[in-house]
């Protein structure tokens, strides 16, 4: 018999598909400025730029929504890695990723309202909502206003160090989707955390 529980409220799924679009327009609109052939460019490099920085605007406004709807909400505490045992938790979780799931292993630790994530994604979460994408917006948002950039910084010219923590952080973000969508198939349907993100629901 197939059970539903009630896990994402609205708020929720809105700021996800919105954020999951943002950083979609902005990995396009970013490889196309770093990486794209003049004569055969994924987006056009003037064009590419404009939209790449109103998106940036538009993310960081994202951003502030998902921060203060989780201190509001209370859902702060979703992203926390919760002891004791969080390694091994973590590992487990890694384990039943790896190879459990391909051998028909129930799942560790399944979702609960009061518990979305599993100590993996939690601690992966965090990381990179509170850490890696801070960092992308900041230094993004330096490139915007580059008045407000050091001159120098770790003896390099200042906007040198600030350029390789926004590629390096926009790299692991565009690593953390990809896996993000191949993780989302491996709930008990391949289309049931798909469906959650859309009505809220949970069926297992």
């Amino acid at each position: 018999m197939t059970k539903r529980v009630f896990m994402l409220p609205l708020w929720i799924r809105l700021w996800h598909w919105s954020n999951a679009l943002a950083i979609t327009v902005l990995a396009v609109t970013g490889i196309s400025l770093h990486f794209s052939d003049p004569a055969l460019p994924l987006v056009e490099f003037s064009l590419a730029a404009r939209i790449h920085n109103v998106t940036g605007v538009i993310l960081v406004g994202l951003y502030a929504v998902f921060v203060i709807g989780n201190i509001v909400t209370g859902n702060w505490w979703q992203y926390v890695p919760k002891p004791p045992g969080i390694i091994q938790r973590c590992l487990r979780q890694m384990q039943y990723y790896g190879s459990g799931i391909f051998k028909g292993e129930p799942e560790p630790f399944p979702p609960t309202p009061e518990t979305n994530f599993n100590a993996l994604q939690a601690v992966t979460y965090w990381s990179i909502m509170y850490l890696v994408l801070p960092a992308v917006i900041v230094s993004g948002l330096i490139f915007l206003y580059p008045q407000f950039s050091p001159d120098t910084l770790f003896g390099l010219d200042g906007l040198l160090p600030i350029a390789l923590v926004h590629y390096l952080g926009a790299a692991v973000i565009i690593l953390f989707a990809v896996s993000h969508i191949y993780l989302g198939t491996m709930g008990p349907k391949v289309s049931s955390l798909f469906k959650m993100m859309f009505t809220g629901w949970y069926e297992h």
